[in-house]
């Protein structure tokens, strides 16, 4: 009798398995723009640079000269107080907002938007920036964090600069429980151990005793599809005949 693996349990989207998002500060993303501002800039002010459990990276709270707040993804060096620019008229600094048809070669960039208006999709972790290298009418090439170069709408925004938090990762997490907390903040898939190492109920391999944890690791011939568990049915066993 075929099983649901874990993996599959999660993928259903039941609340036993979702992520708290409750415990967020917010979304993260570009400020909207009205007809009127996408010609113009609107200038803010930090206000806070703070900590959420969905971002490895610190949050920078802007309120603009509007009243309006937004969320955004805070850049090397910056400070409470600061003023950040956002628009298509804004300047080349770093935290400043604007399209890529504005930004000239050669410049450090991070939450790339995927198509104009998305809030932005690419390079939001610590440490990361992207570097535009070439561009066109109808396109702009950045070159990536991976050393890849990926093509974008002219029209798509970024911020200036290098995320903040750079050397998260250089220190170390010395025991299990500490990466128990990092991944159970956004509801990651871990520990990842062996099917048989787990519990009959959870995996077909598991369910043995410690001392004998041995299974075939080929699929039986005639073996239900839940049996299988990825693997392939060899087409032929044992001594080759000659």
């Amino acid at each position: 009798m075929g099983k649901n693996l874990i993996q599959q349990r999660r993928g259903k989207g039941t609340i036993r398995f979702r992520a708290p998002s409750f415990r967020y500060i917010g979304e993260v993303k570009h400020r909207n723009f009205t007809e009127a501002e996408k010609g113009a800039k609107v200038a803010g002010t930090v206000v806070s640079v703070e900590h959420s459990s969905g971002h490895y990276a610190p949050i920078a709270r802007v309120r603009y000269d509007d009243s309006q707040e937004a969320l955004v993804i805070a850049p090397e060096g910056i400070r409470v107080g600061d003023m950040l620019e956002a628009g298509f008229a804004a300047g080349i600094a770093s935290g400043n907002t604007l399209p890529l048809l504005q930004v000239p070669e050669g410049t450090l960039v991070y939450n790339i938007e995927s198509s104009p208006g998305d809030g932005g999709k690419f390079v939001r972790s610590t440490g990361l920036s992207a570097k535009v290298i070439a561009k066109s009418d109808k396109e702009v090439v950045v070159l990536l964090p991976s050393k890849k170069t990926k093509a974008f709408n002219p029209w798509c925004r970024v911020t200036i600069g290098v995320v903040a938090g750079a050397g998260r990762t250089e220190k170390p997490l010395l025991k299990a429980g500490n990466n128990m907390f990092k991944k159970m903040a956004r509801n990651k898939f871990w520990p990842q151990v062996k099917g048989q190492a787990m519990n009959a109920v959870a995996h077909p391999h598991g369910g043995s005793r410690s001392s004998k944890k041995n299974k075939p690791t080929i699929a039986k011939r005639f073996a239900s599809s839940g049996a299988k568990v990825g693997h392939l049915r060899p087409k032929r066993t044992g001594r080759t005949k000659l």
